[in-house]
């Protein structure tokens, strides 16, 4: 099948290059003339484990390419997905001008029935408002609809090459049995592609990251009472994990969840939910308190130096709001940096992956270091804002001697408190037992 992806970024490059691995002829187009460029040359713009492996195959064996060009790109295609951004407005809604300006700008470009697809995540009615924009100049048949993705940043191939279901929202039976071609490699185990219509699509995506957002946040309510009340949030998940009506994932506390897609997504969900007049009140309170949370362990910091950072060197080690990204997008760490700095603290950060996108963020404001050893050395205290797996196991002899005061504050509670009690560290976590070390 003949395929065009219009958007080159984390959710379009994903898509062109696994629908190039399963035999399609795959064209993507973005109008950032150096991104196109690095892409021609077969350098990948993102960091997504075995995505390189995927996408080097595919440009050889020329069945994935890149232009600038929409009507160059979308020539002879079936499919044209729009995989652009939606970025959230001042009152949270999605910012819908990048996929409507395309939308128009397909409408004359259309030389024959085509299906035009939104995955884009965007607010119930987007479908219409394209099908709309491209009504005004098309002069062929063509249907829109709406196919959200549901990929976790780090994981993304595995989610896109085996989905849990495939989600299509369509009235057209002539669009439904292309994308039941389309997808049929990728549902072989038996995962199933659910039919609907595209209003119930587009509130899918929605719904199934604001609930994930919601179960994140409850955990860490649950972690935040446990401290009041000397409980340990560690038990208390394994305890509500176990219940299959519940499950096991999402349950971890911390400093609270980031990305592009949770914080964007129950913003817009509040959004489109108040311009229906319905006062959606979980998701305000998961708004505020995870905003919140995310700086959380800045008040034990302060309390441990007696309330003045001034010239206190704080590690931090993360800088990607989860491991195996480089996607700093409302990552926790960044709001704790920012706190660091307003106190007068100096920070030094790691990260293996995000450190050149928080550069260019920050610029010279912290400090970046090599590797996690060398960003504790001669650090007062030590901050964990990302469960990345090579800090879990640290050499904690090591770690100790580098650091000025054997402290720990740990927003993703990779170590055990009783552990760290026999190391002779004072070790702060979410949700459990504070161990004041003897260091």
């Amino acid at each position: 099948m003949k395929i065009a992806v219009v958007g080159t970024g984390y959710v379009g490059l994903v898509t062109g290059t696994c629908f190039a691995e399963t035999g399609n002829h795959v064209t993507c187009v973005d109008i950032d003339e150096k991104k196109v460029e690095k892409l021609r040359n077969g350098k990948i713009t993102i960091y997504e484990p075995g995505l390189d492996v995927l996408f080097d195959r595919n440009i050889q064996q020329g069945r994935l390419k890149f232009t600038t060009n929409l009507a160059e790109g979308i020539k002879d295609a079936e499919v044209i997905f729009l995989a652009l951004p939606t970025p959230p407005g001042a009152d949270g809604s999605a910012d819908l001008q990048y996929v409507l300006r395309v939308a128009e700008d397909l409408g004359p470009l259309l030389e024959k029935y085509t299906i035009v697809i939104d995955k884009s995540t965007v607010p119930v009615g987007t479908a219409e408002k394209v099908r709309q924009k491209i009504a005004q100049a098309a002069k062929v048949e063509f249907d829109v609809i709406s196919n959200p993705e549901f990929l976790r940043e780090g994981v993304a191939v595995e989610d896109f090459m085996k989905p849990d279901r495939v989600v299509i929202g369509t009235s057209s039976k002539k669009a439904e049995k292309v994308m039941e071609r389309l997808y049929a490699p990728l549902v072989r185990q038996g995962n199933p592609i659910i039919f609907m219509d595209e209003k119930s699509a587009e509130l899918t995506k929605y719904a199934a990251n604001s609930f994930l957002a919601t179960k994140i946040t409850f955990m860490n309510e649950i972690a935040n009472l446990c401290e009041k009340l000397g409980a340990d949030v560690d038990a208390v998940r394994k305890g509500v994990g176990t219940d299959t009506r519940i499950g096991k994932r999402f349950l971890f506390a911390g400093i609270g969840y980031g990305g592009s897609c949770f914080p964007k997504d129950v913003q817009a969900l509040a959004k489109s939910s108040k311009d229906a007049d319905y006062d959606f009140k979980i998701l305000d309170s998961v708004m505020e308190i995870n905003q919140k949370q995310k700086t959380k362990l800045i008040p034990r910091v302060k309390e441990y130096f007696d309330g003045d950072l001034k010239g206190k060197t704080i590690a931090i080690w993360g800088l990607a709001f989860k491991p195996y990204t480089d996607d700093i997008r409302e990552a926790p760490a960044l709001y704790n940096i920012e706190e660091l700095l307003k106190e007068g603290a100096k920070v030094k950060a790691y990260d293996p992956e995000a450190a050149e996108n928080v550069r260019e963020l920050m610029g010279d404001k912290i400090e970046f270091c090599e590797n996690y050893y060398d960003c504790a050395e001669g650090a007062d205290a030590l901050m964990i804002m990302t469960e990345w797996p090579v800090f879990r196991t640290p050499e904690f002899d090591r770690l100790g001697e580098l650091l000025k005061n054997k402290v720990i504050f740990d927003g993703r509670n990779l170590y055990e408190p009783a552990n760290m009690e026999e190391l002779g560290f004072t070790y702060y976590s979410i949700g459990r037992k504070t161990i004041n070390g003897k260091g």
